[in-house]
Parts: structure tokens; sequence; C-alpha cells
């Protein structure tokens, strides 16, 4: 009983079904991994009554034989999003002490679902980061290690990739603005998918770039991903960028058959520089799929090159425009004052002292583009060439491609502390194959599918057309069982 929390999603609710195990059992050896591996600081605030509080509530349910997929499995909420009653800080000092008094769209539906909520996992500031390391909690830690050397899981989403590679829960949520599913996923070994923008809700998720978030699962296997997807999905009439779409049975999508379907290989993705390890990677992985029946075909997406500074112009704007209600007046920080010190000092002081180095970076680059002088220079010529990134995709898939595949991530992961003051510039390139796809707005999937000369865990990323979400999970579904990836990391922690 001791191991369940290494059970996928599907193996454990089949158990549950059958009564072979309860909630309760496997929220405990949730808890009792999550107390041993503080080392990971991947959960910033644990809520071990109220998980053990939903189990007994799962347990009734299915008890009377009333189990959604989702009923009875312990699973972690990234503190983005925000829960009713349980800190949501979204990692950062300026929301200190905030418990909302509503629960966000997405984790109400998978507490509707019956899952059982164990804590709020570690992220980057405001999820401004790839590696995790402008949290206020400080850095989360990947549980593969190299040697006595700490590595980064990646960021935002870094807590809740190191709380599934590590079983600490049996899956999580994440949001991704630029790869922030995607890339932590990578360099953990697990999978991660972003959906269609709109697809899941943002309502009660804290904004970063409006535009560009996308709430998604992180879970051990594709099938998982699916299952915990369709709990998460739906129309929400409070985000008037919900989808009012139905929601497929994303599982049953899962028939491992993609045969006369047409992969695309974009010539752009080819970087200088690129690692040769990420090179034969993506042979295999499009010699995989061409030994499952697709064919692959060489694509081109033009304004690929500029999708990065386009990214960094959009993001920051939005952020910039976001942040501006944290203002310490209402909830959550408010800095002291000095004698004289009058309503704008309390702004400057409070947003001084509670907003980290990044955020504030990205803040000001933010109010730069869109100041006026510069809005059209910068803001403007960034969502046209956003638009032409997303017109790139839709006269590719236009041409008959099913699925696009690339690399998730220039390398695997690296050393905590290693870039992230040095060279923000070197950071940010970690988004170089992920950004396209919320630029778009497209799904997109990471499946790990091979390890380095260090061992450590690399993945391959799908793009699928808008809406199908379904169709992308069979291909990566099939990409997962070619790959034959089921390595684990050393338990050190």
């Amino acid at each position: 009983m001791s191991d369940l929390n290494r059970l996928t999603i599907a193996a454990a609710r089949d158990l549950l079904k059958k009564r072979a195990v309860t909630s309760r059992e496997l929220t405990e050896a949730c808890l009792a991994a999550i107390d041993g591996a503080g080392a990971l600081n991947a959960f910033a605030h644990h809520t071990p009554d109220l998980a053990r509080e939903r189990a007994a509530a799962a347990d009734a349910r299915l008890a009377k034989g009333e189990a959604p997929a989702m009923c009875g499995i312990p699973v972690g909420i990234k503190d983005l999003f925000c829960t009713k009653g349980v800190p949501s800080q979204a990692a950062s000092n300026i929301l200190s002490g905030f418990r909302p008094e509503y629960e966000s769209t997405v984790s109400q539906q998978l507490a509707d679902a019956g899952s059982v909520m164990l804590g709020k996992l570690n992220m980057d500031e405001f999820a401004m980061g790839s590696s995790n390391e402008t949290s206020v909690y400080g850095p989360a830690v990947n549980p593969w290690k190299v040697d006595d050397r700490k590595l980064t899981p990646g960021g935002s989403s870094g807590g809740s990739a190191a709380a599934v590679a590590a079983d600490l829960c049996l899956g999580a949520t994440g949001t991704d603005t630029g790869g922030s599913i995607r890339q932590p996923a990578a360099f953990t070994g697990i999978t991660g998918i972003k959906p269609t923008y709109g697809r899941c809700s943002r309502w009660g998720i804290v904004a970063f770039a409006s535009s560009l978030d996308q709430a998604g699962p992180m879970t051990k296997d594709v099938r998982d991903a699916a299952i915990m997807l369709t709990a998460m999905s739906g129309h929400d009439p409070k985000d008037s960028t919900s989808a009012n779409l139905a929601v497929p049975d994303f599982e049953a999508a899962l028939t491992g058959d993609i045969r006369g379907k047409v992969i695309g290989i974009p010539r752009e993705y080819c970087m200088d520089g690129m690692p040769e390890e990420i090179e034969a990677l993506w042979q295999n992985g499009a010699q995989m799929l061409r030994d499952a029946g697709a064919t692959i075909r060489d694509i081109s997406l033009p304004h690929t090159k500029y999708a990065l500074p386009a990214y960094y112009v959009v993001a920051p704007a939005e952020a910039s425009s976001n942040l501006a209600r944290y203002d310490g007046v209402r909830y959550g920080l408010r800095a002291k004052l000095g004698p004289g010190d009058g309503v704008t000092e309390m702004y400057e002081k409070t947003r001084a002292e509670g907003f980290g180095r990044e955020v504030q970076r990205r803040v000001m680059i933010g109010t730069y583009v869109l100041s006026a002088g510069f809005y059209d220079a910068y803001y403007n010529r960034a969502r046209k060439v956003r638009a032409l990134i997303k017109r790139d995709f839709e006269m590719v898939f236009a041409d008959g491609v099913d699925a696009i595949l690339t690399p998730a991530t220039p390398s695997a992961a690296f050393g905590l502390g290693s870039m992230a003051d040095a060279d923000p510039i070197a950071m940010y390139l970690n988004d170089v194959f992920t950004v396209t796809v919320n630029l778009a707005g497209l799904p997109g999937v990471s499946v790990p599918a091979g390890l380095d000369a260090q061992g450590l865990p690399l993945g391959l990323q799908l793009i699928g057309k808008p809406w199908e979400e379904g169709d992308l999970l069979n291909h990566a579904y099939v990409l997962e069982r070619a790959a034959g990836f089921v390595a684990k990391p050393a338990k050190w922690w």
C-alpha cells in the first residue's frame, strides 16, 4: 500500500472502481510521500485536512457507484489557481496572506469530479520564469539529479512537474503562457499538454498574459493527460474567451492508430548550435511515427524566427497591465510607510517590496513597449508578427498536415543557479520551441522520448490543429508507446 502514490491515474481509477483500494489509502500514500520530499520544495502550501475530507467524500461517492474518472484521485494544484480559503499567492510576496473567497473554475471542476487536492504547488512568480527560481518560496528542485548538482524542474510549472515526476501526486494542474507546461514536463520525464486557447477556463487563475495563458494537466503518461484534460475542460460563461464547445472524451481518442496521418517537420526548428542529442531524438521520433504508418513531410513555418522576440513584447505588455491591480490597498502585502507617505508612496513601496526582480523586469519592459512613443514600433508590430505566425500554421494544416513534430526544449534540465541572473536572454531561449504554439493559440503536448548522455530525460513536442486535442493526444500516445520511456529518477530526497 505504501507504493500507491506511484500509480497512474488510469490504474488508480480502475482499482477504485473495483473497490480494491480507497481514495483515503491513495491520499495517505501521497501525503506520506510529500512529507518525505521536503528537499524538492515542490509544494508551497499543504492541505492534508482538506485532502482527507475530500478523500472521504470520494469514497462515499465510489461506494454508491458514482465514479467519474477523476473521483478519488489525489492531485496537486499550481499556486496560480485561486482556491477558496487556501493560500493562493502565485509564488509572489505581494500576495502574502491572500486566501480567496472563491474557487477557480478549473480547480472547481476537478473538485466536482471527485479529485482530492493535496495542496498548492510551487512555481515561478506570477508564472514568469523557466526554472522555478523566481518563486518567493525558493526554487523547486528536479527529482532527476546528476552527481551532487541540483537541477531545475523547469518553469513556470516547476513544482507541478517535480511533484508528478517524484510520485508525490498522481497528476497536477499547470499553466502554459509560453511553454510553462511543456518545458517542465520535458525536463522531468512526464507528459504535459497545453490545450487550445479557450478549451479550459481562465477564470480564477491569476493572470500573466491574458491572450496567451492556458491551463492544462501534467501527468505520468498520455492516457492520464487525456483523463485529466476531460475533467478540466468546458465552457465557462465567466470567461469571455472560453469556447462554447462540447468536451470530447479524450481518452476514447487513444486508438493507437495513426496510419495515413501526415506529420510535419518544420525546417525552421533546426537551429544553429542545436545539440546532437536533441537532433537525434527528433529524427528518432519522426522514424517512430513513420514506422507507425504516418507520412513524414518537411514543412516551412517561415515566421518562426520572429516568435521569441514577438512573445517577449506581447507577454510583458499584457503582464504590465494585469499586474497593475496589485497595489496593497485591499489584499496581500502592504509596505510599511514612513511619516508623510501618501498613497503614491504606498503603491511604490509595496510594489518594490512585493514584486521580485524578474517580475519587475517584465513589467518595466511591458510598460515601455506600451508607452506612447513606442506602442507602434514594438507592441503593434509584435501583434502583426503574431498574426503571421498563426497564418503559417493555418496554411500548413490546410495543406493536409495533421500534426507537427519538434523538440520540446533546446537541452535537458540545467543546474539551478546556472543562468538565472547571469543572462536573462539565455533563460528566455528555453522557450524557443514552445512560444509559437501560444502565439497561435494551438494545442501542444510534450512526451518523454529518451535520455541524454547524463541520463536526464528529453522530450518531444507534438503540435496539433485547434480543438483537435483528441487527435493530438493519439499521436502522442503512439509516440509514447514507440519510445517506451519508463525511466524514473533515483530517489535521493
